[in-house]
């Protein structure tokens, strides 16, 4: 059996407006699932407001409170059943392959009509849904669920006692619920339940009444609600009231459980080939059940239901539901002739199922065999059959003969016997041609004669058939042909003829080959060339050969439409009224000439409205009559035998425009103003077949004659600049496009107004040191007004200058500059009109100085300071500062952080002059000067030593200022290596010692080493880091020298590897021996031990030595034999033996193994006549070999007496000295 998993389902019930779910004594049922099936997991979904209590394995009791899904195993996939109660409905919802079983209330449910006895469950509709419904316990549940109830149920006041809805849980299927062929549907209920019920209720609500009168109180009053649960809970029923109330439904439920265990197995009567009788007797009262007392009636009997199931693989096999039903018979049909068959009986009672009962045996009786299979046709000739078959199964009785029928050949339904006997083939000869005949086969046994076999037709061979006529040609296309021919002349229609269509193309050289092969009579050849003449013939065949080829006929394939035109183009210039389009004839012609070419034009791109502007032979045309500036589409196709070619893709053709006509002249917009003017214009009446694309604005200049443009571009509006005020100017414009300008218009005069003054020439700056600079300009035309202040602008950026100075100076001077930065400064004038606008931008750069202070100074980091490949000077300051630390491990040092220390800063700013050099200062030694460095490491210093330094950056104007001081300490000296020892060695592992300390690590210890071995790639591998001063190497292969090395380190550092050291493992030693194996044959024994295999090529021989009496132990024998016979032994003598194994080696001394444990010889002794049979047995057991005590038993009670010792030792100093 498999994993099985336990899940206690308990009813719910409905107080009020709360819904709770509370468990009943009678109300539990258990679900085991047997897990060897696929599981698949049913949610049971509770809704808000309701809580659903299970009982887990461990016994302990959950509340699960909605809303929740509490999940339940299906082991073969189907949908576990759930119990409705009254009232409430079942819905099974699925989303995304997960079902969910919904228990909902009803809209509307009438209390009074229903029991809240928990109904069976009917049958389920297959036997692997008896997993969910296995035997039924009657679980306790804890005090705490009931302690609200000190009343009992009819206490409670009836507006509680109507919402009462006992809550089901069922595990159901989705398929059809009604019981199968020969089960007859439970009962929702029945009248005998409901009187059991009432009694029970009757005597629950005595006991209760008893208690809740002597309680004090606790009993609830009509008018008032029940107390809360948190509140009853304190406050407990009494005991006797739990025990007495429902206690006494537990008693009765157990008597009802005892009763349907006591089920007497069935009864087998009638037993047949395939079916068989089965009747048993309803499980009867025991002594122990309760009678009805004085005045009561007697309860009625309980309605029992019976499931009968069956097992073929034994009494302990897989049993499967047969039967189930109220009947106290059953008879079981589709059973299997002369087969073994267990089956036992289970009763059931409402929701309890008793243990089933023990299976009874029978065999049911053999019959005649089954009906066989058509036989089949082995082989045969045009006179001849040879047919076979299987032997079908015999149901108990060996199969004697087979009866073999036929029709003989007359197609009638009547059969004639043709073999009888045991064969499984038989053949029929004198048969005639090409015909058909029918036969059926039946099996005899001693028990009968089978059904006859299904009638299978079989058919002899006929001879070649004739020459078929020529084929016929049913259609052509391009690539294919379709052929038929015809059955040939005076074949019988019997005869299976297939064809074999043979074909040759024209030219090819390979002769006819086949292209079909088959029964039909047409035939479609494809993957053809097109216009090519093909040859076919067709040969007809049997089973007897093939017939001689038919006259040959010729098909040719119809030729391809053409391709379309090639190299679509316009020859020359396109015109703007006409241009002449030219093509070349197509690359593939389709097999046939082309016979004429159609051009066809469309206005625009849209391809709507296609005309056909040629229709010929030749290979161009003009196509005239356009618009100028329109653009066209031209396409070209070509018609031949094969049909129309393909389109070409359309061309597109642009005819060229025309410039456009004249403008009218510009209008001036709103209010000339003193330096600009606003113009519109509106867009030339004549286009010239192309859209304007930009306007040309001449302007004329009092008294000038020539124009100047100062407009171009394609808005209709424009603001003409840089004039100057209370001037007349001359406007005219013109229009154009693709083809060029138009025309100008007439001249507008337009006078300007008065404005703000002139832009200022460039100002002029001169730089008095390198943080102060002044600033110098000149008074611009000021347009009529006198200029009443000035604006000057400065900053480091051109696109981000500030008003700096506002005045009427023209001078300014500016302070607190950096040295070497570029400034960008501009001047405006501003008069009574207006501002007028900046002067140029001028660049100016202040002198160079020394450099800025150094900032940002760190330590290097050891990984910093390791070597990383030829990397000593090269990678200098752009060295990264993140590096792994695997890289760490693996780099040496190239400076000690004991002897050195790393700096690194960055680079202050040289304000224009480079860095050329930095001075380290030291403090009290001499400063050090370095090149253009960012990073530099100050070698020979004192180990464990602070020192103060400053960094000061120079360059050829001087040196800057020094940074901060800051602190650096150099690290101690690190350890050196210590001396590694080899203490002990075997053949698999080395035990390594260094130092001076003790072998397991104190909390204070500060140095640490590092144990290194070689691989065999020449790498070193870390074997053990850590403060301890030994190390044990395991794991390793005998006589193999292993390279070691050892380092030591602390806080100041990893010091340097040892030198390498070399140790070899020796060889391995042979294996201990069992005991030996001792027999007495008269005056001589022979002694035996076991074989071991040669150990890497070594041989090994084995050494035996016998000890007689109390002397020492002598070796008698040495050599590769695995016995040895020792003669001549004294009868009064005890001898004791031991073997060992010995490993000679080819370049070594040999290797002696551990000996083996002593076997003991014992002396025989002679019995005297007066000795009893108590005393021979003895002397037989003494003389059986006594086996000595072992090595590893000897140590092993040595450290236990020493341990009893310390033990008896340490108490008695406790019970003594102590107290």
């Amino acid at each position: 059996m498999g994993t099985e998993s336990e899940t206690e389902v308990q009813r719910m019930a409905v107080l009020g407006e709360t819904r709770s779910w509370s468990p009943k004594p009678w109300q539990f049922r258990r679900y085991n699932c047997d897990f060897h099936h696929k599981s698949e997991v049913i949610l049971v979904q509770v809704n808000p407001g309701e809580s659903f209590t299970i009982q887990r394995d461990d016994g302990q009791f959950q509340c699960i409170t909605g809303p929740a899904q509490v999940p339940m195993m299906s082991p073969n996939g189907s949908v576990p059943q759930i119990y409705v109660p009254p009232g409430y409905v079942q819905q099974i919802i699925e989303e995304n392959g997960v079902r969910r079983v919904l228990v909902l209330p009803q809209t509307e449910f009438h209390p009074g009509g229903h029991s809240p006895l928990h109904h069976p469950p009917p049958p389920p509709p297959h036997a692997h849904l008896q997993a969910f419904i296995p035997h039924p316990h009657i679980m306790h549940p804890p005090p705490h669920l009931y302690s609200g109830m000190a009343g009992g149920t009819g206490d409670m006041n009836p507006q509680y006692i109507s919402q009462y809805h006992p809550a089901h849980t069922t595990i159901y299927s989705e398929q059809d619920t009604h019981p199968p062929h020969g089960r007859a549907a439970f009962a929702h209920r029945d009248e005998r339940a409901s009187k059991t019920y009432e009694r029970l209720q009757k005597k629950l609500k005595e006991r209760q009444g008893t208690g809740g009168g002597g309680g004090g109180g606790m009993a609830l009053s009509k008018d008032s609600p029940p107390p809360s649960p948190q509140k009853s809970r304190g406050t407990p029923p009494s005991g006797g009231d739990l025990q007495n109330g429902l206690g006494e439904l537990d008693e009765e439920a157990k008597a009802l459980q005892e009763r349907l265990n006591s089920i007497c197995k069935p009864v087998v009567t009638d037993i047949q080939a395939r079916g068989v009788s089965l009747s048993w007797v309803a499980p009867s009262r025991t002594e122990g059940d309760d009678k009805p007392k004085e005045g009561e009636k007697d309860p009625a009997e309980p309605s029992f239901t019976y499931e009968v199931s069956v097992s073929y693989s034994g009494k302990d096999g897989k049993y499967k539901s047969a039967y189930s039903d109220v009947e106290l018979s059953a008879t079981l049909q589709d059973l299997r002739p002369a087969t073994d068959y267990h089956v036992r009986v289970q009763a059931m009672c409402n929701c309890l199922q008793g243990i089933p009962s023990e299976p009874v045996s029978f065999t049911t009786l053999s019959c005649e065999p089954d009906k066989p299979s058509p036989p089949r046709k082995a082989s045969g000739t045009k006179s001849s059959l040879v047919l076979q078959w299987k032997a079908p199964c015999d149901n108990g009785s060996k199969i004697q003969n087979y009866i073999l029928q036929w029709d003989e050949g007359k197609g009638t339904d009547t059969f004639e016997q043709c073999y009888y006997g045991p064969q499984k083939q038989y053949r029929l000869t004198k048969l005639s041609t090409a015909s058909r005949y029918s036969f059926r086969l039946a099996a005899k046994n001693d028990m009968g004669v089978s059904e006859f076999s299904e009638v299978v037709h079989i058919m002899t061979s006929c001879s070649v058939p004739a020459p078929p006529l020529s084929p016929e040609l049913i259609q052509s296309g391009v690539t294919w042909l379709c052929v038929r021919w015809y059955r040939p002349a005076g074949s019988p229609k019997e005869d299976e003829i297939s064809y074999v269509l043979e074909m040759e193309e024209e030219g090819s050289g390979y002769g006819f080959q086949a292209s079909y092969d088959g029964d039909d009579l047409s035939h479609t050849v494809r993957n053809l060339h097109r216009s090519t003449t093909y040859r076919f013939r067709v040969v007809a065949y049997n089973a007897e050969g093939k017939s001689n080829p038919s006259g040959v006929s010729e098909f040719t394939t119809a030729p391809d439409r053409p391709g379309c035109p090639c190299r679509l183009a316009v020859k020359g210039k396109p015109h703007p009224t006409s241009f002449r389009l030219t093509w070349d004839p197509p690359k593939d012609n389709g097999g046939s000439d082309v016979t004429k070419y159609v051009a066809e034009l469309s206005e625009g791109f849209s391809g709507c409205s296609w005309n056909q502007v040629y229709s010929g032979s030749a290979v161009e045309c003009v196509c005239d009559g356009l618009s100028p500036g329109c653009s066209y589409q031209a396409r070209v196709h070509c018609i031949s035998a094969g049909g129309e070619s393909p389109l070409t893709e359309p061309l597109q053709v642009q005819t060229p425009p025309v410039p456009p006509g004249p403008c009218q002249p510009p209008r001036v917009i709103g209010k000339p103003k003193a330096r600009e003017v606003q113009l519109r214009w509106a867009p030339p009446l004549v286009d010239g077949g192309s859209a304007v694309s930009s306007y040309s604005v001449e302007m004329f200049a009092p008294q000038m004659e020539e124009g100047r443009e100062v407009y171009q571009g394609s808005e209709v509006d424009c603001t003409v600049g840089s004039l100057l005020p209370g001037r007349t100017y001359g406007f005219r414009l013109r229009a154009a496009n693709k083809a060029g300008y138009g025309p100008f218009s007439e001249r507008s005069e337009v006078t300007t107004g008065p404005g703000a003054p002139e832009a200022c020439r460039p100002p002029h700056v001169t730089c008095k040191s390198p943080t102060c600079a002044v600033i110098s300009w000149e008074t611009p035309s000021c347009n009529g007004a006198a200029v009443s202040e000035y604006r000057l602008e400065w900053g480091a950026a051109e696109g981000s200058m500030q008003m700096c100075y506002t005045g009427a100076a023209l001078s300014h001077e500016m302070r607190g500059l950096l040295p070497a930065t570029n400034y960008f400064c501009r001047v405006q004038a501003v008069n009574v009109a207006g501002v007028g606008p900046f002067s140029d931008a001028v660049l100016c750069q202040t002198p160079c100085s020394v450099p800025a202070p150094v900032s940002n100074v760190h330590a290097l980091r050891e990984s910093e300071m390791r070597v990383e490949g030829c990397r000593t000077t090269e990678r200098g300051v752009d060295e990264d500062d993140d590096e792994d630390e695997e890289d760490e491990q693996a780099r040496p040092l190239l400076y000690s952080p004991s002897t050195c220390l790393g700096l690194r800063w960055e680079a202050p700013c040289d304000h224009g002059s480079e860095i050329t050099s930095y001075l380290i200062d030291l403090g009290e030694r001499q400063p050090i000067l370095t090149g253009p460095v960012t990073k530099y490491i100050i070698q020979n210093l004192q180990p464990d030593t602070t020192y103060r330094i400053r960094i000061q950056a120079l360059n050829i104007l001087g040196a800057g200022p020094c940074s901060h001081t800051f602190k650096l300490k150099t690290k101690p000296l690190p350890p050196l290596p210590p001396r590694l020892e080899c203490t002990a060695s075997s053949h698999q592992t080395l035990r390594f010692k260094w130092g001076e300390g003790p072998a397991k690590a104190q909390p204070t210890d500060s140095l640490q080493y590092h144990l290194q071995m070689e691989d065999k790639s020449g790498r070193f591998i870390s074997l053990y880091k850590g403060p301890c001063h030994t190390h044990k190497v395991q794991r390793l292969n005998e006589s193999t020298s292993y390279a070691f090395r050892i380092q030591a380190f602390n806080e100041a550092g990893e010091g340097p590897f040892s030198t390498v050291y070399t140790f070899t493992t020796p060889r391995s030693p042979p294996a201990p021996l069992k005991a030996p194996r001792v027999e007495r044959v008269d005056e001589s024994c022979e002694v035996s031990w076991e074989t071991l295999p040669p150990m890497k090529g070594d041989p090994v021989i084995y050494c035996l030595q016998s000890m007689q009496g109390n002397s020492e132990f002598k070796q008698i024998y040495k050599g590769s034999a695995t016995s040895y016979q020792l003669p001549n032994l004294s009868s009064s003598t005890e001898y004791r033996f031991r073997v060992c194994a010995i490993r000679q080696c080819q370049d070594a001394p040999e290797i002696i193994g551990p000996y083996s444990s002593t076997v003991i010889l014992l002396p025989p002794r002679v019995d005297s006549p007066g000795v009893s049979g108590t005393t021979g047995s003895k002397a037989a057991e003494a003389q059986k070999p006594k086996r000595s005590m072992t090595d590893e038993q000897f140590s092993f009670l040595i450290i236990a007496l020493l341990a009893v010792t310390s033990i008896l030792i340490a108490v008695a100093i406790q019970y003594f000295v102590i107290e």
